[in-house]
């Protein structure tokens, strides 16, 4: 049986590896600029700190936005029973580019790398969108 569960989990536990490193990166990098815990209080209170522990919180924020619709369409698709070898390779290619995503940002951050990441993985999403609407409509 064909499903799309693994790649749902595999996105989730990529999230989970994310937010460790950002606390690996922002914890001591608190500590180096002398902040307290409470100074993190409001948006922003942390952008002193350096690029590389800003890139992790900053990833794992990109994780919780456009990967819930991921979430939400790949297990409708499951649910659905329309979980074919094409919608499996779909929802590992967009896990896959977001991992990608992720190792840009958290490492060199260049912008327009991460652009064509997020608007590939954009597509594939479209795509597992639209092509469940057109099984779904007959």
């Amino acid at each position: 049986m064909l499903t799309l569960i693994g790649a749902v989990i595999g996105l989730a536990a990529w999230s989970l590896l994310i937010w460790l490193w950002m606390y690996v990166q922002r914890l001591p990098a608190m500590s180096r600029a002398g902040l307290k815990p409470q100074d993190a209080r409001f948006p922003g209170s942390l952008d002193i700190l350096p690029d590389r522990a800003r890139g992790a919180a900053d990833n794992y924020n990109h994780l919780m936005e456009q990967p819930t619709v991921f979430y939400a369409v790949a297990l409708a698709i499951q649910v659905a029973g329309h979980a074919d070898n094409l919608a499996v390779k779909l929802a590992w290619a967009y896990v896959g580019l977001r991992v990608l995503h992720s190792l840009v940002q958290v490492s060199v951050n260049l912008v327009l790398a991460r652009f064509a990441l997020f608007a590939a993985s954009s597509l594939v999403l479209a795509w597992m969108v639209i092509r469940e609407l057109m099984t779904l409509m007959g």
